[in-house]
């Protein structure tokens, strides 16, 4: 008699779980698609958070660099605005169109590119679909239902004699 109020027990908790995380899966559906959406909208926010704070950076050591010397500006102003240098004797480096090619590329990329960030799981993909939603639904309603009806345990009788 203990043996099948063990079986009954295991089969009810296994039935039990099974319903409501299927219920519990598809009455919280949109709300894990909203979680889910907003996890990919950090993980964008936080790159382009980390691209401002590298450019912040870079900034800071340019500033700095410049305060410690004046004459920093008069040797970067031509390469920076494509004028010829005012001294004849010096000598500043061309770039060649593989490296403008690869400068243009690299600031004309987006910041804030999704390609990266994975998208919904598609287990919630599926599950978001209102025919199967509605499926899960009555699935696990009819499994906490059967768990209820047919593996509570038995009350025993005693027989008076």
């Amino acid at each position: 008699m203990q043996g099948r109020n063990v079986i009954r027990t295991i089969l009810f908790v296994i039935f039990f779980s099974i319903g409501a995380a299927s219920l519990g899966v598809s009455i919280l559906c949109d709300d894990l698609v909203q979680y889910y959406h907003n996890r990919q909208l950090l993980k964008v926010t936080q790159q382009s958070l980390d691209r401002l704070e590298s450019l912040n950076a870079d900034y800071d050591a340019l500033l700095e660099q410049l305060e410690k010397d004046p004459n920093l500006v008069k040797r970067l102003a031509p390469a920076t605005l494509g004028t010829e240098p005012e001294d004849a004797n010096a000598v500043y480096p061309r770039a060649t169109p593989e490296q403008l090619a690869a400068a243009r590329k690299a600031l004309t990329q987006d910041p804030n590119d999704q390609s990266t960030v994975p998208a919904l799981p598609e287990w919630l993909t599926r599950c978001s679909e209102p025919r199967r939603r509605i499926t899960l639904f009555v699935a696990g309603s009819v499994l906490i239902l059967i768990s209820f009806t047919c593996f509570t345990p038995v009350k025993q009788t005693t027989k008076k004699e």
